[in-house]
């Protein structure tokens, strides 16, 4: 279960230690949110899998890096 202050790395619970569990909510957090298209300069990209971002604004498919484009 996400809380507030770990954000989605609550879901470890309190295993593998605090500062492991603060860079994947981190991560998770870049790779999650929006992000900004090469193509039309939206902010409509969403990843799809690792490394595929499709833009929703002009429907283009790119690769890119695994956690942001």
């Amino acid at each position: 279960m996400a809380t507030k202050k770990v954000g989605s790395a609550g879901r470890f619970g309190a295993r593998y230690g605090q500062k492991i569990r603060k860079k994947i909510a981190a991560i998770e957090k870049k790779q999650k949110g929006w992000h900004k298209c090469p193509y039309c300069a939206k902010f409509k990209v969403k990843r799809v899998a690792t490394g595929i971002w499709e833009c929703r604004g002009c429907n283009s498919k790119f690769t890119g890096k695994a956690y942001e484009v």
